[in-house]
């Protein structure tokens, strides 16, 4: 999955440039402002990391189900994970195994 990082802590200061941030077309490890508040793309992280972070305590996720993105948020950050094409077609040869 791509990951794009949010650096704050305030749902609300997230909230508000969240529609901004995954309308940009951010190449890797570019990093940007938008009304003061640093957004990087930082590539791309495997299942196994996505896994780990839900299972910690520290991690509120959630979901925007309408474009199927995970949003974990821990510490000052929050990270928006955006499935590849690869990682919607390892999902149909999972359900069809």
């Amino acid at each position: 999955m791509k990951c794009i990082t949010v650096y704050t802590n305030s749902f609300e200061q997230f909230s508000d440039i969240y529609e901004e941030v995954v309308t940009k077309d951010l190449i890797e490890n570019e990093d940007i402002v938008i009304e003061e508040i640093t957004v990087s793309n930082l590539g791309f992280v495997d299942a196994e990391h996505i896994d780990r972070m839900r299972q910690k305590p520290e991690v509120v996720v959630m979901r925007d189900k309408a474009r199927n993105y995970l949003i974990l948020q821990h510490g000052e950050v929050f990270e928006i994970c955006i499935p590849t094409q690869e990682d919607h077609a390892s999902e149909l040869v999972e359900e069809q195994a």
